[in-house]
């Protein structure tokens, strides 16, 4: 059956995007499912009910009808708790727990949600609860399936914010070449306004609305916002050369995107080669879980070229509906506050930071606190290069006047005056200095014996990168083997090749240790992880990998101490040698005494002394160890005031591996 494009239909009905997809929901269609194209035999049915007026007087309200049609469907992660759910249906944990409580359900807000409780959840809240899995099964890659966790700003005075929009996907598959394009499209039709590169950030006019495009794609810098707690991308747009496929790129950019929770548009790009089969791509995008809308899957996919313009105009069109579709909103009155896009020191300017206002309208003279700098806003720059004095929401903005520069990712809010300001500030550096103080920021493997310890039951997040796809699945398997009821294991992320700052990245943001096989980092990965805290193990073997992490699960790295008494001398005679002190001349009572040992010295009974032995002599001659029944010559380290009758006692510290009950 032919289809038509959503934003076709509202031109030939006059209607706009918005109000088009109000009145598909209105008729109980599922919008999810026909996003940018519609059924002839829908289409008709909208036509029929526009001229029988059922969707106009005498009719129950929009929001009373929407509140009877309108299902929205939500995937849940396998382990999220009732309180994660609760914020995804919009409602408070204690709320949640009444309504399962009343279903006959005792579950507690921290517990982990079943089938059953989705099902009462989502009956309650009018939506469509479903229990994803942990990992798709498909070539080559495992992912993440996560509760989407999208800041959710407050206001009375809410109202629609344009759409920012992050670029991803695989290198030379015309990322750069797509963003120019839109670029130079728009700023050649001068009636759709103007762009700039000037500040990281395009402002893109299609039909009268405006799109933000960040000019720092790539998963790199998608993931070291979603590292810091930042979301500043409401829509991914991926990007895949109809003549290359899915690369693996293509499949961490996806990776990257569901951990963020935003939604995926995909630009099938370079159509126009004679090599492109964009059905081959859909089919290998439909195998990493991102099923074509056209194939009954809910995925947006346009063919583009980002060299002759082909599709552009409906790219730009599908951002706006599954914007739309999102409800972006935000309340520019309320006290402002946003995301840092980029940063730099400029020579003439001082610190200059890029960023995002995501709620609120920052002003000039505002004062705005980061989470390594503040400062008093001198002057704000526009997307056009233009000094501006207020940007609402969804504006990317440059300003100056800061105290130092901050990092990309780092939030920023508006406070009531620099004394709030300073010491704000300074109660977050304390923090990070009591943070670092007590150990690295991200689990290590080590650190699994700690959690156990204290009876914590904790989940190992791994990031794999081998040399070969089937190395890759080999590891995988054997390592999901490994968990248990105890502990268990997550794979955020596999791929081939070498571990790239991306991919530390990545493993910062979901607080994962880096495993990788015949490998080896680059040097900025290195850097990165280093200044993350990313834990990076490399192996050539692959069972020692498996016997590594079997035995972290097991809190087998940090082993138990035990002592081992290696013997006992009497001190019988006081030797006093110039320059090198006191010797304990001694008897050895039993066992033997070890040069090097640890050693305690016991005077009727009482421990007086706790270290090790400086020196063992038997004669004149320096001396390994010595049997009981021996005389010899003991000194120990930083102390001499001993007397004749005390004992010195010889010991060792054996550690003995730990294994889990």
């Amino acid at each position: 059956m032919s289809k038509i494009r959503v934003y076709e239909l509202a031109k030939m009905l006059g209607k706009s995007n918005k109000e088009l997809l109000d009145l598909l929901i209105d008729l109980g269609v599922d919008v999810k499912s026909h996003m940018s194209s519609i059924d002839n035999e829908i289409a008709q049915l909208v036509e029929d009910a526009l001229s029988s007026g059922s969707s106009g007087g005498g009719q129950k309200t929009k929001k009373e009808e929407q509140k009877v049609t309108k299902t929205e469907t939500f995937e849940v992660s396998k382990g999220s708790t009732v309180k994660a759910v609760a914020q995804l249906l919009g409602t408070t944990p204690a709320e949640a727990v009444k309504c399962l409580i009343s279903a006959g359900m005792m579950v507690p807000a921290d517990s982990a949600v079943d089938e059953r409780c989705l099902e009462v959840l989502g009956e309650a809240y009018g939506a469509v609860l479903t229990l994803a899995c942990g990992e798709d099964e498909q070539e080559g890659e495992a992912t993440t399936c996560a509760v989407i966790k999208r800041k959710v700003f407050t206001g009375e005075h809410l109202e629609g914010r344009p759409p920012i929009v992050t670029v991803m996907g695989h290198v030379d598959h015309g990322k750069t070449t797509l963003l120019d394009f839109i670029r130079k499209t728009n700023i050649t039709a001068r009636e759709a306004g103007g762009i700039t590169q000037h500040i990281g950030a395009s402002i893109v006019m299609h039909e009268g609305r405006k799109i933000v495009f960040l000019d720092t794609p790539g998963h790199e810098a998608f993931t070291a916002m979603r590292a810091r707690g930042a979301q500043a991308t409401d829509v991914a747009v991926l990007v895949v050369a109809a003549d290359d496929g899915v690369m693996p790129q293509t499949r961490e950019a996806i990776n990257h995107a569901k951990a963020a929770g935003v939604p995926i548009v995909v630009a099938i790009n370079k159509v126009d080669k004679p090599a492109a089969k964009p059905d081959r791509v859909r089919q290998q995008l439909s195998d990493v879980g991102l099923a074509p809308e056209e194939w009954g899957g809910t995925t947006i996919m346009v063919e583009v070229s980002a060299k002759s313009g082909q599709g552009i105009p409906q790219l730009l069109e599908m951002i706006l509906l599954v914007s739309e579709m999102e409800e972006l909103q935000a309340d520019p009155t309320v006290r402002p506050e946003g995301v840092v896009v980029e940063a730099k020191l400029d020579k003439g300017k001082g610190p200059v930071a890029t960023v995002l206002v995501q709620q609120g309208s920052l002003c000039k003279g505002d004062i705005v606190l980061f989470d390594t700098a503040w400062g008093k806003i001198r002057a704000m720059i526009d997307a056009e290069g233009n000094p501006i004095d207020c940007a609402g929401p969804s504006t990317p903005v440059e300003i100056l006047g800061l105290t130092a520069v901050p990092q990309p990712g780092e939030v920023f809010k508006a406070v009531e005056n620099e004394r709030a300001a300073r010491d704000a500030l300074s109660t977050k550096e304390q923090e990070v200095r009591n943070a670092q103080q007590g150990g690295p920021r991200k689990l290590t493997l080590e650190e699994l014996y700690s959690q156990l310890k204290e009876g914590d039951i904790p989940q190992l997040n791994l990031l794999l990168k081998c040399d070969v796809q089937g190395s890759s699945e080999a590891l995988a398997a054997s390592l999901e083997k490994l968990a248990t009821n105890e502990v268990g294991i997550n794979i955020v992320h596999r791929g081939v090749g070498r571990i790239a700052e991306s991919d530390v990245m990545l493993a910062s943001a979901s607080n994962a240790v880096i495993i990788g096989f015949n490998v080896r980092p680059d040097a900025n990965a290195k850097k990165v992880a280093e200044a993350e805290g990313v834990q990076i193990r490399l192996y050539d073997i692959i069972y020692d990998a498996i016997d590594d992490v079997k035995a972290a699960l097991e809190g087998m790295l940090k082993p138990t101490i035990r002592e081992n008494t290696l013997g006992q001398a009497e001190i019988r005679q006081i030797i006093r040698v110039p320059k090198a002190g006191n010797i304990a001349g001694s008897y050895v009572l039993e066992g033997i005494i070890r040069r090097n040992a640890k050693a305690r010295l016991i005077r009727n009974g009482i421990v007086l002394w706790d270290g090790s032995l400086a020196n063992l002599r038997r004669f004149k001659d320096d001396a390994r160890e010595v049997a009981a029944g021996y005389e010899c010559g003991i000194s120990l380290s930083n102390f001499q005031d001993f007397e004749e009758g005390d004992i010195v006692e010889a010991y060792e510290i054996i550690e003995e591996k730990r294994h889990l009950s």
